[in-house]
């Protein structure tokens, strides 16, 4: 086996129309100020994909971009990055994913796959340490992703299939490798255009080494501690999953419950993962290297199957008014053999619901019942009757039909499971976030409702919180690591854990701007500098994650976005949730104007000359 030591810094270019395959070197003033992963993979798409390209047409460019970490055995490394211009929403998209397919690319000597053209006839490309061979794929059309892993069957291989909805070009459908998905924004039908049925990279060639190797074991044994014994990786989700948020989402009132018209209900912890874990013996069932462990598996139906993460049990449970997790196990399977993003599933699912209440459309959909929900995601995959026009999500739906302002979506991109009007920092982080709806982007939640770090109804100081946590997770998405990581990382640093909690909680409130400074991020800044030898202040590597931030804005603008877009659902924005007596909803007007000032954009959202000349992205 022959070694890597830092990064290989070579990227595969493929060109399905001519199938031709070129290698790209990375420039070291690339990776210093872009760093890998999602980071990386937007600057080759910036320099590459010009405005006003078809998402799936097949100028469209789809990159696939381990970051550093990935190899190195780092605590929870097992994640890679994708990043394209989506057909849901028409902006760009980036998805981080674990999985077997990144270690694989990785292993092989590959610091990146960029795909773009349309090949002529449904195509599977094989990735080796040697290149990229070209295979018809042809009996593999019409597969779902479970039988096409399969039918491939490639032994120490890492895959990247589509099942029947990227095929047929639904608008949220995903890309499997293994049974974890790149989820969110179409990514699935981006492949489909291309005719591009599967990418299988087979690893084991290279053995990636850290530059700085006892810094780095050093650093992964400090990380390890603070993994295990933090509350939240180490107690909640290591126990019960995702779906713990569950009950603290309840406690918080932002669990969305029948498309978002109240944040709480007397079946809600039925779905919990505690209620899950006892009645379905959930057990792990988790990425490769993962240490906190947050995936399960158990017995739903009388038969094994991933347990649904905490979005699907929301999306496709609660906010439809179903509380019965087997029915929701059950759809999830379908959605992941499918290949669809249950988020957006679920979310257009509540759309016709309650559509169908108001006489907008027909349908056999009502809330509180799980009859027509099997078959309806199956129209959606495979575009049958009016699962056709489902597909194309819930913006296009309301926008022919009427009902925009129960459409639960920003930007095009159906909101994840927290509800903001009990997390105004959280409503803030959806409305500007860049893909559009994402909980990803500035998890406020976490210290507005988990932590009670932060008064969830204030506006003081939210801005400030969301400028910090997306440049942050942009960090921890470009190194690239998952971001739970940010509760034990953030929260076990000796400053942090040991400040009395009501003290640390005044100063976040109330003095942002000397909070924010003695945030302790320096473990993802060193083990970035660990595995590339790059020196790094702690204030540049947060910098990067500012450059990030802005160039996806400053790309998606190129796209038309601006003010106008940055904004939330109605309901969200004039309906207070049934359950809170003072009614209230998100502030949107004041908390965006002061984001657009921190973030050194003009009124409209648009990133200022001088803001993308300091940032060096002009």
């Amino acid at each position: 086996m022959k070694e890597i030591i830092g990064t290989s810094n070579r990227i595969l270019e493929v060109d399905l129309t001519r199938n031709k395959v070129d290698i790209y070197e990375v420039k070291p003033r690339e990776r210093r100020l872009y760093l890998g992963g999602k980071g990386l993979g937007l600057k080759l798409l910036y320099d590459r994909l010009q405005a006003g390209t078809d998402p799936l047409g097949e100028k469209n460019i789809l990159a696939f971009m381990p970051g550093v970490l990935m190899g190195t055995g780092a605590p929870c490394s097992a994640r890679f990055a994708a990043v394209t211009k989506s057909p849901l929403t028409g902006i760009m998209a980036a998805s981080s994913c674990g999985g077997p397919f990144g270690m694989n690319l990785k292993t092989a000597g590959w610091d990146g796959l960029l795909v773009r053209g349309k090949a002529a006839r449904p195509t599977s490309l094989f990735v080796t340490s040697e290149g990229v061979e070209f295979r018809d794929a042809g009996e593999l059309w019409g597969l779902d992703t479970t039988e096409t892993q399969a039918k491939l069957d490639e032994k120490r291989t890492g895959m990247l299939v589509i099942g029947p909805a990227g095929e047929n070009l639904v608008r949220f459908a995903n890309i499997a490798t293994g049974d974890r998905f790149l989820g969110r924004g179409g990514m699935g039908a981006v492949m489909g255009s291309k005719n591009l049925k599967a990418i299988v990279a087979l690893g084991g060639a290279y053995k990636i080494s850290p530059v700085a190797q006892p810094a780095f074991e050093k650093l992964k044994k400090k990380a390890t501690i603070y993994i295990n014994r933090n509350m939240i990786t180490g107690g909640l989700y290591r126990s019960y999953g995702t779906p713990a948020n569950v009950a603290m989402n309840l406690k918080g009132n932002i669990l969305p419950v029948r498309n978002f018209s109240d944040g709480t209900h007397a079946q809600a912890l039925q779905i919990s993962g505690e209620e899950t874990k006892k009645n379905h013996e959930t057990r792990h069932h988790t990425c490769k290297p993962c240490t906190i462990l947050c995936g399960k598996k158990g017995n739903f139906g009388g038969q094994e199957l991933p347990a649904p993460e905490y979005e699907t049990v929301a999306l496709l449970g609660s906010n439809l008014g179903v509380f019965d997790v087997e029915k929701i196990a059950e759809w999830n399977r379908i959605c992941c053999r499918m290949g669809m993003d249950t988020i957006s599933a679920g979310g257009t699912l509540a759309w016709v619901m309650e559509a169908t209440e108001r006489g907008l459309v027909q349908s056999d959909l009502k809330f509180g019942s799980p009859e027509g929900i099997a078959r309806a995601l199956l129209d959606i995959a495979h575009q049958k009757g009016f699962g056709a026009e489902m597909a194309l999500g819930s913006k296009a739906l309301s926008e022919k039909y009427g009902g925009t302002s129960f459409a639960m979506h920003v930007k095009g991109l159906e909101i994840a499971g927290y509800d903001p009007r009990g997390s105004f920092g959280h409503g803030l982080a959806y409305a500007v976030a860049n893909r559009g709806g994402c909980h990803l982007s500035a998890f406020l939640v976490a210290q507005e409702v988990f932590l009670h770090l932060l008064r969830p109804h204030a506006v003081r100081a939210k801005a400030d919180y969301v400028r910090f946590f997306e440049s942050l997770n942009n960090c921890v998405n470009s190194l690239q690591t998952c971001l739970f990581t940010l509760f034990p990382y953030l929260l076990e640093s000796p400053l942090t854990k040991y400040t009395p909690p009501f003290a640390l909680a005044l100063l976040m409130q109330e003095m942002p701007q000397v909070a924010i400074p003695l945030i302790d991020y320096t473990l993802y800044r060193d083990f970035w500098s660990a595995v590339t030898g790059i020196k790094m202040s702690r204030w540049e590597y947060l910098e990067a994650g500012d450059r990030i931030t802005v160039l996806e804005r400053y790309m998606n603008t190129r796209e038309g976005i601006w003010r106008l877009h940055d904004t939330l659902p109605d309901r969200l924005l004039r309906e207070g949730r049934k359950s809170d007596p003072k009614a209230r909803t998100v502030p949107i007007e004041k908390l965006r104007s002061t984001y657009y000032k921190k973030r050194g954009y003009d009124h409209n959202g648009i990133p200022t000359p001088k803001t993308l000349r300091t940032l060096g992205i002009l």
